[in-house]
């Protein structure tokens, strides 16, 4: 990790090293974003339905984007930047706006786990927020206490699929998931949102890259009593781990602290149902429901 990346994810005034706060629920880029797009449509003489038309949106949803309420898709920045001859003003700044789509806490994460050559992830509450559904997501979302409002949790359900794009990316990252049994049982949103979560678990657990397996309750020892945990290997073999909780991240980037955490996941892995055998245990869940 280099200086100015440590320096960045140490960063945050009143928390301590290596910690992040979920933060302020308003978007500087997106308000940033919607500001400079609507100096360029008034520029361009046009009205917000009149635009609208010309890039293939509403304009409730024009309004929503100049007012920092909604990140717009990446196609749709392209197409603002073309029709409102921009000349590129715009899509400079589409990676800040794909990064602002997650809470500032997740921020980090996301990046560092788009670029990852192997992620291996133990969880104990919910299933992954990469291998989750939208269905699932949704119903996590609006679990969140406080609250969050209807545009907050439409733009945090976009990022999390669209995450989901590592699953396709080439040179495939390894991927190694342990998830607990209970996880596995717990019907977030109702029965039809967890058989949805159960059947994408089985398929992103075929894919060869992948291994999913299950923590059973019936195991006399799990090395994973301190909770749930990330370890992110980057390209040249530099290890990070990531824990959250109650809206706040911490980084492990000691060396000597991250390989200790690979070598407990390597344990709970040994403890857990081996791929093939977590395969068929939700397999047996899925006929339960």
């Amino acid at each position: 990790m280099t200086q100015d990346e440590a320096a960045a994810m140490d960063s945050g005034a009143g928390t301590s090293p290596g910690v992040h706060p979920e933060g302020k629920s308003e978007n500087g880029v997106a308000v940033a974003f919607g500001r400079q797009l609507k100096l360029l449509r008034l520029r361009a003489g046009l009205d917000r339905a009149e635009f609208g038309k010309r890039v293939g949106y509403a304009a409730q949803s024009i309004a929503s984007f100049e007012q920092g309420r909604r990140i717009p898709q990446p196609e749709f920045v392209d197409e603002a930047d073309r029709v409102l001859d921009a000349g590129g003003l715009l899509v400079a700044l589409k990676e800040e706006l794909a990064r602002s789509q997650y809470p500032a806490f997740f921020r980090d994460m996301a990046r560092l786990e788009a670029e990852a050559v192997e992620l291996c992830a133990y969880d104990t509450h919910m299933v992954k927020g990469l291998l989750q559904t939208e269905e699932y997501t949704r119903a996590v979302l609006a679990m969140r206490r406080p609250l969050l409002d209807e545009d907050t949790i439409e733009q945090r359900v976009t990022a999390r699929l669209a995450r989901q794009e590592i699953f396709s990316r080439w040179p495939a990252p390894l991927m190694s998931f342990v998830v607990e049994e209970p996880v596995l049982r717990r019907p977030l949103g109702g029965r039809a949102v967890l058989h949805g979560q159960l059947e994408q678990l089985l398929k992103f657990g075929r894919f060869r890259n992948v291994e999913i397996q299950v923590m059973p309750l019936d195991r006399d020892d799990n090395a994973g009593v301190d909770g749930a945990f990330t370890v992110v290997m980057r390209k040249g073999g530099e290890q990070l781990v990531y824990t959250e909780a109650q809206g706040r991240s911490n980084w492990l980037t000691n060396r000597d602290e991250t390989r200790l955490a690979a070598a407990r996941y390597g344990i709970i892995r040994s403890q857990a149902l081996t791929p093939r055998e977590s395969l068929g245990f939700i397999e047996k869940l899925l006929g339960e429901l």
